[in-house]
């Protein structure tokens, strides 16, 4: 049986360099896969783009009201005519694994509809993203993967003092800030620093947010 992952970690933790990684991975062995990630995260457009340069363009860019399972058989059973995978005499070739960038910003239900997938229809399903927001709350889509994923994995990265980083730092034009709302994507005037517990309450005046 196919499972459903959680790579989780703090900001520069190599989440979307991991997720280009198995993507390479599967591939170079002749196996297709299918990438996907928010419409909400406007970072790159319709592109996973990794901190180390590298970027693709993703196969499905999954809307709010999107229901997840009907979005991946209508990309599952796309044949693109100039891929090499299908041929006129062939069937579309089946997706080896479905890998999710960003998972944190889908909703609770779209991460149950990726774990049907999993079982239902014994596709892999590779999800990374963060665990947590700037106010150290989880987001919705996180927490429902903490719940039922079959495998959590965390992908650890360091604080600007050395210690390990747990928390994402938000700041804004430079200053570090704690009130907002939870989805504010990375830019010219939002940018984010991982952070460990102690660096966070000490930007934060002793608060968890």
């Amino acid at each position: 049986m196919a499972k459903l992952y959680f790579r989780h970690g703090a900001m520069n933790s190599g989440k979307s360099t991991a997720l280009l990684q198995a993507a390479f991975n599967y591939e170079e062995r002749g196996q297709r896969i299918l990438l996907a990630k928010p419409y909400v995260d406007t970072k790159g457009a319709d592109k996973i783009i990794s901190r180390l340069g590298v970027s693709r363009t993703v196969d499905i860019l999954v809307r709010e009201d999107d229901d997840v399972e009907t979005v991946f058989r209508e990309a599952a059973e796309y044949a693109d005519p100039s891929a090499l995978i299908t041929h006129v005499d062939q069937p579309v070739q089946p997706v080896a694994c479905l890998l999710v960038d960003e998972a944190q910003f889908l909703t609770p239900t779209q991460i149950e509809g990726l774990m049907r997938i999993a079982v239902g229809q014994n596709v892999p399903v590779m999800c990374y993203g963060l665990r947590t927001d700037f106010r150290t709350q989880a987001f919705p889509g996180s927490r429902r993967l903490l719940e039922i994923a079959h495998t959590l994995e965390e992908l650890k990265t360091i604080c600007r003092c050395g210690k390990k980083a747990m928390f994402n730092g938000r700041k804004a034009d430079g200053d570090f800030v704690f009130a907002g709302s939870q989805v504010a994507i990375e830019g010219a005037d939002v940018t984010y620093e991982s952070l460990c517990p102690q660096c966070y309450l000490e930007k934060s005046g002793g608060s968890f947010g």
